[in-house]
């Protein structure tokens, strides 16, 4: 496949373009930069400007751009930059996507399991309703400004990703850090699920929905979420560490504010559509993806 990709410089993306490339298929990069190489292509998502003739070589698109959750304090004029961050982009590639001809037959377009919000000890897949907190009303945003592109006939389908684990970035790399430094325990009272993922399993999972006609939400989750005392107690086992130190609520709250109440919440996130279409986990407990990222 000719698949352009934008986000390519976060976390995920970093990882997803040379394994899309291991498997075969041809990657350009979006910038908002001139280009350096001969992989990438400028464009502007606030001024909706993309390469129409780029998107109309692609068989597909994959959206991961948008500013990062945990980098900053949320004060009133970053959750701004939040929500505009992610609808800008999106809106733009779903417009032009909608304006191409020929056009890409698919996009995946990122999104978070904190669309379902605090879910308590309740499991949620993704036929469960929305919830009401700040990421919950982001990503229902997020997700609707795909709607041009598949107005258009193109298929959607929105990447609701939980945490996915690597050692050198995401979640793991501060916890790493901390339990390596015997720091480490759960945190807030620990009852909280956390809807992990391992990162060859996201991976894979984004490579079979560009192969599947799957439309429409899905959770990038693995199969079976845990408490956060159960995620500290099994990390703690991989680094040979002790799981001694929690951290309380209010510490972090004072230190990140109202993200805090994110980090603090649960979210027992399966995900039935990936299963229910016969994808295989490489990684099905978090003992197993955590033992990957930690020798990986």
């Amino acid at each position: 496949m000719q698949i352009v990709i934008a986000g390519a410089s976060g976390f995920l993306g970093k990882r997803l373009v040379p394994h899309l490339r291991r498997a075969g298929h041809e990657v350009t990069r979006l910038v908002r930069r001139p280009p350096r190489a001969a992989d990438e292509a400028q464009w502007d998502p606030v001024a909706e400007v993309v390469d129409a003739a780029l998107l109309e070589r692609a068989d597909a698109v994959i959206n991961l751009a948008g500013a990062g959750v945990g980098d900053r304090r949320w004060t009133a004029g970053y959750k701004r930059v939040l929500v505009d961050s992610r609808v800008d982009s999106t809106g733009t590639l779903a417009r032009a996507i909608a304006a191409a001809e020929p056009r890409p037959r698919v996009l995946l377009n990122a999104s978070g399991v904190g669309y379902y919000g605090d879910t308590g000890d309740r499991a949620v897949d993704e036929r469960s309703p929305g919830g009401d907190t700040f990421l919950a009303d982001l990503c229902k945003v997020w997700e609707a400004a795909t709607e041009p592109a598949e107005a258009a006939g193109t298929r959607v389908a929105v990447l609701r990703t939980g945490l996915p684990l690597a050692r050198d970035g995401g979640l793991l790399r501060p916890l790493y850090l901390q339990f390596q430094l015997f720091g480490g325990g759960r945190m807030g009272s620990g009852h909280q699920y956390w809807p992990w993922i391992s990162l060859p399993d996201w991976l894979e999972a984004v490579v079979f929905l560009l192969d599947h006609d799957v439309s429409g939400p899905v959770n990038l989750t693995g199969p079976e979420p845990v408490r956060n005392a159960e995620f500290a107690a099994a990390l703690a086992a991989e680094l040979h560490r002790p799981n001694l130190l929690p951290v309380p609520g209010f510490a972090l709250h004072a230190v990140a504010g109202e993200f805090a109440g994110e980090a603090l919440s649960s979210q027992r996130v399966l995900p039935a559509v990936l299963t229910e279409q016969g994808f295989v986990f490489r990684h099905p407990t978090v003992r197993q993806a955590l033992a990957w990222a930690i020798r990986a």
